[in-house]
């Protein structure tokens, strides 16, 4: 079966007067099979909204091939909007002085879609989106949330197989991102292929099948959320409260202890360099009677931290 997108060998240079061009991709490689959530994570101008860019046929790359649900992105630019939906932040694509519904009847419109057919699908994606209350009032009332809302609406007017999310919860209040999530789900569901862009580490470890790590243009890993700790470190985390000074002292000469630290927030950190290590940290705390402690590896963003070479938890060796 033909991948959802396929991403060969792709460059992007700027033309920088005066200076060297300047590489905002470096040779990527990605391909992400059908019906995948895959989540592309990287500082602020790594090349993920180049990548985007790309892939939505607004940026040409310099060199390389892109294909999306088989169609090549620069040769097939026509098809690929067809089976291709943007979701972006913030206001950029809707029109706030217009209603919920004119906004999605104008882009109905472009995408060709017949007035009776218009309205069956404007009006199922009100719906779907928890819009159709509200669907005749202007966009500039709306919330950051319902606005979000509205931009996934705009995104699946085409009904496409692919779809991509730029950042789609920056800004929104825990509840109303915790609400678009739901909605993320449910389109995976429907086995939609998503690609997401976002900062946000504990959403990329919930919502995608697989993660991407990109940086300064390269991308430096692409796997799972629950297998990227393993492949970087062997290393485990220990949390205790209440962990008396000599039981302390006695951890600290333990075989396999890599660290013994507190947090400011009081809670005795413990890193060890493998399981066994682990057994004996648990069991030298439990015998101490001490009953709050937890057992974690390296969390998707200490990871990525690591990657990008910046602080966080001893994650290799």
């Amino acid at each position: 079966m033909t991948a959802a997108i396929d991403i060969r060998g792709v460059t992007r240079s700027y033309v920088v007067k005066g200076k060297p061009d300047f590489m905002a991709l470096k040779g990527i490689d990605l391909t992400i099979p059908r019906g995948e959530v895959h989540a592309l994570l990287g500082p602020n101008g790594a090349g993920k909204t180049t990548l985007c860019r790309i892939l939505s046929t607004v940026l040409l790359p310099t060199s390389g091939t892109v294909t999306v649900l088989g169609h090549e992105v620069v040769r097939d630019a026509e098809k690929v909007k067809q089976c291709l939906g943007v979701v972006f932040g913030g206001d950029r694509g809707l029109y706030n002085r217009l209603s919920a519904r004119q906004n999605l009847n104008f882009w109905a419109s472009l995408y060709g879609l017949r007035r009776g057919e218009r309205r069956r699908r404007v009006d199922e994606l009100l719906d779907r989106m928890g819009l159709a209350q509200r669907a005749d009032e202007r966009v500039q009332g709306f919330s950051r949330g319902m606005k979000q809302r509205l931009h996934l609406a705009r995104g699946l007017v085409s009904d496409p197989g692919v779809l991509i999310l730029d950042e789609p919860t920056v800004g929104m209040d825990p509840v109303a991102a915790r609400d678009f999530r739901d909605l993320v789900r449910e389109l995976r569901a429907d086995g939609r292929t998503i690609l997401m862009t976002t900062h946000d580490m504990a959403e990329a470890a919930e919502l995608s099948d697989r993660v991407s790590f990109i940086d300064d243009g390269n991308l430096a890993l692409t796997e799972s959320p629950t297998t990227v700790g393993n492949i970087v470190s062997t290393r485990e985390r220990v949390d205790a409260r209440g962990v008396p000074q000599e039981v302390r002292d006695r951890l600290t000469g333990l075989a396999g202890v890599a660290a013994v630290s507190e947090t400011e927030a009081g809670v005795l950190r413990v890193e060890t360099e493998h399981s066994e290590a682990t057994r004996q940290v648990l069991m030298t705390i439990v015998a101490a009677g001490v009953t709050d402690v937890s057992r974690s590896r390296p969390s998707l963003e200490e990871v990525y931290l690591h990657l990008i070479g910046r602080r966080g938890m001893a994650v290799g060796g």
